[in-house]
């Protein structure tokens, strides 16, 4: 029998009820809360800001400015731009620049952001909203992370959610160009490393977008699976999207990664809680499969849309999943397409905090064989 999910029900938000949503509750003169967000040349940056400073909310916030080497300054001075507007919104808010990649180039930024969060005060704080709309996965996850292990522990803050301005049309113009180092992101090993999962039969599952078959390659070369399961969108706002990301990894398909129609996952592009609930299902099938015969390891890879990603981070979170990932040693911002335009669509997952009953389905309790 499938176990009971820690986010089932869950208490979320689409569209046209998110606006509505935070002008009630966070304009509520008793809620103190704490905006994590990023100040990047994402346009999407400044929209869940936006919208808390409209509700009056009782603000303060933190802006991760990541930075990486030898960033174009065209992005540089869109960065600028949206800082400035991130501080005019809520003028009780720092800016704080976070290293993606050490000296040596290996990837530090979950490690460095995580230490910065930690090193923060919450005593007044009721509740904390993380934006992921402008912050990397590298970046976002680790934050997620630790506050959801601070509430797990009793620690505080009360609430946790996470807010996503999604836009297709903004992916598809943002182009990463790959680091040469695949790994896993700070906090997401989820025992890949561990002796016993040497026996486990690995199933990866990669969110497929446009323009990372170099480094979906990379992480196939590091996982190594025994399957692989590629997630697309559908239904999605473009029905073709689905078809031409089949088509343009069509030669990793037949080759390498082996992979026929049915083992094709699809989830629908906006709504997180469809893809969570998928990885879940397919975790809890697979463990009774390979229970006898060194269990199983899924193994994500969320490189799409953040609000896919959303959903990847809930199941990882759950099951203590790894997370392997390529960061991007830098952007490119492709202009403006008309077919590309439209109107942003949010979505919120309140994530932690006291609208749950208790007790609930723990955190990280997943593991090889169990």
């Amino acid at each position: 029998m499938a176990r009971n999910l820690r986010w089932d029900p869950c208490i979320a938000h689409r569209h046209e009820d998110v606006p509505g949503f935070i002008n009630e509750y966070f304009g509520d003169p008793n809620r103190r809360t704490l905006l994590i967000a990023g100040a990047g040349f994402d346009p999407r940056s400044v929209a869940i800001a936006t919208q808390l400073a409209d509700a009056q909310a009782r603000l303060s916030a933190i802006f991760i400015k990541e930075e990486r080497p030898s960033p174009q300054q065209d992005l540089v001075d869109l960065a600028t731009a949206n800082g400035q507007s991130l501080k005019a919104l809520i003028t009780s808010s720092e800016i704080l620049p976070v290293d993606i990649f050490g000296p040596d180039e290996a990837v530090v930024g979950g490690r460095n952001v995580t230490n910065l969060i930690s090193r923060q005060q919450f005593r007044d704080v009721t509740d904390v909203v993380v934006d992921l709309s402008a912050l990397s996965i590298g970046i976002s996850f680790p934050i997620i992370r630790y506050f959801a292990e601070r509430i797990e522990k009793g620690q505080g803050p009360a609430n946790l959610h996470v807010f996503v301005s999604h836009n297709p049309g903004t992916d598809t113009r943002i182009k990463s160009v790959a680091s040469d180092s695949p790994g896993f992101v700070h906090g997401f090993r989820g025992g890949f490393t561990l002796d016993r999962s040497a026996t486990a039969a690995r199933l990866w599952l990669p969110q497929l977008e446009f323009g990372r078959r170099i480094a979906l390659g990379r992480l196939f070369d590091l996982i190594k699976p025994h399957d692989t399961c590629p997630i697309l969108p559908f239904p999605a706002r473009d029905p073709r999207t689905g078809d031409a990301l089949v088509e343009e990894y069509l030669a990793e398909f037949q080759g390498a990664w082996q992979v026929d129609a049915s083992n094709i996952v699809y989830a629908d592009e906006g709504d997180p809680l469809d893809l969570y609930r998928t990885i879940l299902r397919l975790y809890d099938l697979r463990q009774r499969v390979f229970d006898e015969t060194g269990g199983s390891l899924l193994v994500l890879s969320p490189l799409g849309s953040k609000l896919m990603a959303l959903g990847a981070l809930m199941a990882a979170l759950e099951r203590d999943l790894p997370v392997a990932y390529l960061e991007a040693i830098e952007y490119n911002l492709e202009p403006t397409a008309p077919k590309e335009t439209g109107a942003l669509h949010f979505v919120h997952v309140w994530l932690e905090g006291d609208v749950y009953p208790s007790p609930r389905p723990k955190l990280f309790a997943g593991g090889l064989g169990r």
